[in-house]
């Protein structure tokens, strides 16, 4: 579903941004959704880290057909050779795989994280094996669909944030960070324009 806060974001952002003005006209229907299932956004996450969105699609979708419903039993149950043949790396086999232990055993309680702050949630994912704070701010964007998350080490803001506010030149992610207040509290509606400018395929997790 879409977030209900998405209308009064969009109507606030085109207000005070110009260029979040022009994006919002441009792609009308651009929205963030999310696929519902914790596990799978994780998975699919660790599966997107430092490749791009088309090249994780292609990966994605030939992890699915080896692991079938993406389910932690199913993901413990295919082995890392089939995995790799997909396309994953071995670190990120590694990373899927424990992560999936932790779903099975009851380690890791998504329904706790609905009244937890963002960063407490950021905190306790990054005490998994193979999530650092990146994976963990897509999971707070795509499945609890957190209204003002900045990912200021994501490739394609720091892109988007160069070729609109940089005349296309080179930043580092401390300079992405001086954008935050600006777009505080709508900071992940922001984050989503920006991806949907560089990217044809929207990005999901």
């Amino acid at each position: 579903m879409t977030p209900d806060y998405w209308p009064e974001a969009t109507r606030d952002l085109a207000k005070r941004c110009k260029v979040m003005k022009k994006l919002i006209k441009q792609f009308p229907q651009a929205e963030l959704r999310t696929r519902g299932d914790p596990f799978q956004t994780l998975a699919r996450a660790i599966v997107g880290q430092q490749i791009s969105v088309k090249a994780a699609q292609s990966v994605w979708d030939r992890t699915i057909e080896v692991v079938g419903k993406m389910k932690p039993a199913n993901m413990l149950a295919v082995t890392p050779e089939q995995l790799r043949a997909a396309g994953n790396s071995r670190q990120k086999i590694a990373y899927m795989q424990d992560l999936a232990g932790h779903f099975a055993a009851g380690r890791i309680k998504p329904r706790r994280w609905t009244n937890m702050a963002d960063e407490d949630i950021i905190n306790e994912l990054t005490e998994v094996k193979g999530i650092g704070r990146w994976t963990a701010e897509m999971f707070l964007l795509f499945y609890l669909m957190r209204p003002n998350v900045w990912p200021v080490a994501d490739i394609g803001l720091i892109r988007a944030v160069e070729k609109f506010h940089h005349d296309g030149e080179r930043i580092d992610k401390d300079a992405v960070e001086a954008y935050r207040e600006f777009y505080h509290p709508w900071c992940s509606v922001a984050t989503w324009y920006y991806w949907r400018s560089l990217d044809p395929i929207p990005v999901t997790y």
